[in-house]
């Protein structure tokens, strides 16, 4: 029953946040179930209890995911059943992953602003939301190497037992993952 799982309404509603966004539902909800897993992850009949759906739904879902390298499947010696868990750097991997996306679709915006010559102002509107996306390609994998290195840090200073100067429990988080 999907209440014996840790987190299951708050799950569900960043996976509609991110179906909002454009992700698929099942995706969403596979990948949102995870981040309430237990450590050993889940098996697929344990994912498709939780959320109340066919084996069949998680099974194109977790396959979605794997190929996207937002979840893993893990092995373990003597279970002949994959479990799934997210992997470890997912949501920095998801967001930098878009960079080559940001750059390719503001130079087409730039191509229809060029042939838009009688329209100064959606010109100007395609030019302003080209350099965002160009500044967007150039800063989130520059945010995710400096979020790795103040994760870093926080979780050497965590064991060294000094006092957490970075983001809201970074390092206590860190030093437990």
């Amino acid at each position: 029953m999907a209440h014996e799982h840790p987190g299951t309404e708050a799950a569900e509603q960043a996976a509609a946040l991110l179906a909002a966004a454009g992700m698929a539902r099942m995706p969403a909800r596979v990948m949102m179930a995870l981040v309430g897993s237990p450590d050993e992850g889940y098996t697929a009949a344990q994912l498709a209890d939780r959320l109340g759906v066919s084996p069949a739904a998680v099974s194109g879902a977790v396959r979605y995911l794997v190929s996207m390298r937002l979840i893993q499947r893990l092995s373990r010696p003597g279970d002949r059943r994959d479990r799934y868990d997210l992997t470890d750097d997912a949501w920095a991997g998801m967001i930098t992953a878009n960079a080559p996306l940001y750059t390719a679709l503001a130079t087409h915006m730039e191509r229809i602003a060029e042939e838009n010559t009688d329209a100064p102002a959606s010109v100007a509107r395609a030019h302003a939301v080209a350099d965002f996306l160009r500044y967007l390609a150039e800063r989130m994998p520059q945010l995710a190497v400096e979020w790795r290195e103040e994760r870093d840090r926080a979780a050497r200073e965590a064991e060294a037992g000094a006092p957490d100067e970075g983001r809201a429990g970074a390092g206590r988080r860190a030093a437990a993952g």
